[in-house]
């Protein structure tokens, strides 16, 4: 092969090789049919009962803010909307669904006889890989009268060692799907890949 193509080829490869393997975003949206939506200044914040300290809400908001602007808000402090931020994550070690040995028996007949067999399989996989479950909840209401005029959900479930279980790639990867074809139909939940 060329030199000139082998290097580009070899280097298209290792960037393949650092690519995370992206799951379903399952997406929720609810709104008000007629809510001023995708416009003017919005102030993206925690959630009641959230703590505006916590980093890795804020890497959250971060992205909700990022694509709040993309839809065509202005972010501001003050502005006309707020968005409250939600955020839940757990991992837990999920269970195996049978035993690590199976027995399994078969028996057959003909013309020239019969005959029983028996088999012994062993699993030797190990223990199913922990799992993260990430959900993101933001609310749009409006700043003067409370009203929520938007409800968005986002979530998805990952291996723990997944890079999509760590804060900066998932906080990406579920604003993103969450306001991809804002505001969505309301009450519908879609799967975005």
């Amino acid at each position: 092969m060329n030199a000139r193509i082998a290097l580009p080829v070899l280097a298209l490869l290792a960037l393949a090789g650092c690519v995370a393997p992206v799951g379903p975003v399952e997406v929720t949206r609810f709104h008000l049919p007629d809510a001023p939506l995708g416009r003017g200044p919005i102030a993206v914040v925690p959630a009641p009962g959230m703590s505006d300290t916590s980093l890795e809400l804020r890497a959250y908001q971060a992205a909700v803010a990022r694509e709040l602007v993309r839809v065509g808000y202005a972010e501001a402090s003050g502005g006309g909307q707020v968005a409250e931020v939600r955020l839940m994550r757990r991992t837990w070690q999920p269970e195996r669904e049978r035993g690590p040995v199976s027995v399994g028996v078969g028996a057959g007949g003909g013309s020239y006889g019969s005959g029983v067999g028996m088999g012994v399989g062993i699993d030797l996989s190990g223990r199913p890989a922990a799992q993260t479950e990430t959900e993101l909840g933001v609310m749009i209401k409006d700043r003067a009268s409370g009203r929520t005029v938007w409800e968005g959900r986002a979530q998805f479930v990952v291996r723990a060692d997944s890079p999509l279980a760590q804060t900066d790639l998932g906080a990406a990867k579920l604003a993103e799907a969450l306001f991809r074809g804002f505001p969505g139909n309301s009450g519908e939940t879609i799967l975005v890949k």
